[in-house]
């Protein structure tokens, strides 16, 4: 085996390295820009060149950085790396080691399917494939993105029609610049939260288009906020920060509205099933696209996946991590809240909110 799990995280003894490590390490490997995957106070990272804005955004200016194009390759300790496409946000990496001709695969957080701000997922053939399971129950099943895509536009221009402003709440970086993406412009203003601002930024400098946004701190005295759409973070929601917008239609985009309830539990007044991981089914497509030896579940139903692998004829087994909880979702990337009413949840990482 190239990799061993440890309470630092997934280590590769053979060239010294941690992926995504919980804590602070000499030498990280990181998957993408979430904190929960990269985290600040490590000496050295290595990372797929896209994500080189967002990592640079939010790491501590001492540290070391390394980027790969997606496909080139750098061999540490003998062992060979290398970042490809995962489809989570801009810049997530499937993270492949070999040695010896031994194929092991870290997909991070990934999920299939077309993605206007970051490139596709790709299947790699491997020996072990370590998979994310945050949404592994048969219940999670996302609908086509269009579909999703005209349902949030035409709730907005229904509250536009009704003299509404619009506010949709999705985690500051990877959530909300897809959000983004899918808005239709030509309905009225689109307004950011401070923390999805600085986000969206970083996607601009990558180069990725992004319609017209104002950040909502930049606009002073009184404003007519009807028929606007705010794209704001979760923590937003309820705190004096909402009330300029007048009348307001709420709505949280997230995996977990899939889920009768949710959408009554956080309070707001449409749910759309928006998420950035994988569901059951392309779960189940990718292992078998991927066709590994062993696989090792981590990151969610991981015993229920696991479980529903080896009935399959394959041959898996939860991951055990001691850095990681059980109830993990979409992550928020720690950056800083120009709205300091709010920061506090802007900045949390908080895998446990949906």
């Amino acid at each position: 085996m190239i990799l061993e799990s440890t309470q630092a995280g997934l280590y590769c003894s053979l060239g010294g390295f941690y992926i995504d490590p919980s804590r602070p390490v000499e030498r990280a490997v990181v998957s993408h820009a979430h904190t929960d995957h990269a985290r600040w106070g490590c000496r050295h990272y290595l990372a797929a060149k896209p994500s080189e804005h967002l990592l640079r955004m939010r790491m501590n200016d001492d540290a070391e950085f390394e980027f790969l194009e997606y496909g080139e390759s750098i061999s540490i300790g003998g062992v060979k790396v290398s970042f490809h496409p995962a489809g989570h946000m801009l810049g997530s990496a499937q993270i492949r080691l070999e040695y010896r001709g031994r194929v092991e695969v870290v997909t991070g957080d990934y999920k299939l399917g077309e993605d206007p701000t970051c490139e596709s997922w790709e299947p790699i053939r491997c020996h072990l494939l370590v998979t994310e399971s945050t949404f592994g129950l048969p219940v999670y099943r996302w609908r086509p993105e269009s579909e999703t895509t005209s349902a949030i536009n035409e709730w907005w221009r229904q509250n536009r029609d009704e003299g509404k402003c619009s506010v949709i709440y999705g985690y500051a970086v990877g959530k909300s610049q897809r959000l983004l993406a899918s808005l239709d412009a030509g309905i009225g203003p689109i307004y950011t939260h401070g923390a999805v601002e600085k986000g969206t930024e970083a996607y601009r400098q990558s180069g990725v288009a992004m319609p017209s946004t104002t950040y909502v701190g930049s606009i002073e005295g009184k404003h007519d906020w009807q028929g606007g759409m705010v794209v704001a973070v979760p923590s937003a929601h309820g705190t004096p920060w909402m009330r300029r917008f007048g009348r307001i239609s709420t709505a949280m985009a997230s995996g977990w509205m899939a889920i009768r309830g949710a959408r009554r539990r956080r309070s707001v007044d449409r749910g759309f099933v928006v998420s950035d991981h994988v569901d059951w089914p392309s779960l189940l497509k990718a292992v078998e696209l991927c066709d590994p030896e062993t696989v090792w579940v981590t990151h969610g139903y991981s015993a229920v996946v696991a479980r529903y692998l080896n009935e399959q004829g394959r041959n898996a087994e939860v991951l055990e991590r001691a850095d990681r909880g059980e109830d993990e979702d979409e992550a928020i990337a720690g950056v800083p809240d120009a709205e300091s009413d709010v920061s506090a949840g802007a900045t949390d990482e908080g895998r446990s909110e949906p």
